[in-house]
């Protein structure tokens, strides 16, 4: 939630749920919830995480940045 009268609290949130819906929710039709949950981690863990690169993380994807973070501070 944001803070009232502050609208760019949630941007973050809604960018990342505006591409799950777009790249994965809107081509599958689910039986379940179960298998809607599945489809949901698979999309986060398996394409998201590791694989979709950023334009905030300089073209990373976010499994990446996060191992240069850690290794510039395992160097420090």
């Amino acid at each position: 939630m944001s803070r009232p009268g502050n609208c760019h609290d949630n941007a973050v949130a809604e960018s990342f749920f505006q591409l799950l819906k777009r790249e994965c929710i809107r081509r599958r039709t689910h039986n379940a919830g179960k298998d809607a949950r599945q489809d949901v981690f698979d999309y986060i863990e398996m394409f998201s995480n590791p694989v979709r690169r950023h334009s905030h993380n300089n073209g990373m994807s976010p499994a990446q940045f996060e191992q240069q973070f850690i290794e510039r501070l395992a160097g420090v």
